[in-house]
């Protein structure tokens, strides 16, 4: 996400070059009953046949538990792809250098973004033990990685569909996480490894799909969006708070491994790599619920989200 420079009142801009590479085979065979049916089950009986073995549980280890004053947000971080930038947030919350900073930015249909809104000023926060700077990851190699494919005429990439529960795109040679409702981003300038985790965004709005391949996305969030989305619109440009009167105080972020058990939200994931998955992405494609008069038959990455269920 475009960080913002109060003292310079400048955008910075950004671009990566589009790479060619070898092509390995990702798309996958039809995975369930249902997705090589002529009649896809709905969505309502899809979930209902759902068995635990379709379930996971995230690693509280990767788990951000973000408190705001009126509520709390969970985010999955993703170190399959960011590796070393999830490591430099891990390393921020774990010396709780987002304590006590603030929600800097609200920008209808767009982002919320978060961290020291004096990042840029001689009284910015030092970032203790964290890197200062770090290695863009705005995509990664395709090898090794599985991709269960959605068939949709994607604007942005080639194949897309679901790795390791996040929404992917690529180009058969690299794959990246795109940028759907709910994605955590490292925030940076111009330099493409100006961003340290220091400043995050979550997207709050419809895909802004042009920045994948150009920002390293490390997550996304489980749990609590709304308590993002509902937040005041910022008044300066991008929707930036041009007072701290407008922002919202980060009452502190911990790793789920730092907070007593008790306290811990007992979170499931639906996996994305069984059959059944296959068949809620199909319930999702062909609607044939009452309701729908003239059902579109097709879908987009980022009109999937894997359902979350709090015990």
């Amino acid at each position: 996400m475009l960080r913002w420079h109060p003292a310079k009142k400048r955008l910075n801009k950004f671009a990566v070059p589009r790479l060619r590479r070898h092509v390995p085979a990702l798309l996958l065979a039809c995975l369930g009953t249902a997705a090589c049916s002529d009649e896809p089950l709905s969505t309502a009986a899809v979930m209902e046949a759902l068995e635990e073995t379709d379930w996971r549980q995230p690693d509280q280890g990767n788990l951000l538990y973000m408190r705001l004053p009126h509520g709390e947000i969970i985010i999955e971080l993703a170190p399959g792809f960011a590796p070393e930038n999830v490591a430099n947030i891990k390393t921020l919350v774990r010396d709780q250098y987002f304590d006590n900073l603030a929600i800097i930015r609200s920008q209808d249909n767009y982002v919320v973004q978060w961290g020291d809104p004096a990042a840029d000023e001689d009284q910015a926060r030092p970032l203790g033990s964290a890197a200062e700077t770090v290695s863009p990851e705005f995509y990664r190699s395709a090898n090794g990685i599985n991709i269960a494919v959605i068939d949709s005429r994607d604007a942005y990439a080639d194949v897309v569909g679901f790795a390791n529960g996040l929404p992917v795109g690529s180009d058969r040679g690299r794959v990246w996480l795109t940028h759907c409702y709910g994605m955590l981003g490292v925030a940076r300038g111009v330099e493409t490894d100006s961003g340290n985790g220091s400043s995050l965004y979550v997207v709050t709005g419809h895909a802004p799909r042009h920045l994948d391949r150009n920002i390293t996305l490390a997550g996304r969030v489980l749990s609590g969006i709304e308590n993002l989305t509902a937040l005041p619109r910022g008044t300066g440009a991008l929707g930036f708070y041009e007072s701290a009167d407008e922002r919202t105080t980060i009452v502190n972020i911990r790793l789920g491994d730092e907070i007593a058990k008790e306290d811990r939200l007992n979170i499931d994931v639906m996996r994305t790599d069984t059959a059944a998955f296959a068949d809620y992405v199909q319930s999702r494609t062909y609607r044939h619920e009452e309701w729908f008069v003239d059902p579109t038959g097709r879908i987009e990455i980022c009109n999937i989200n894997p359902p979350v269920r709090i015990n």
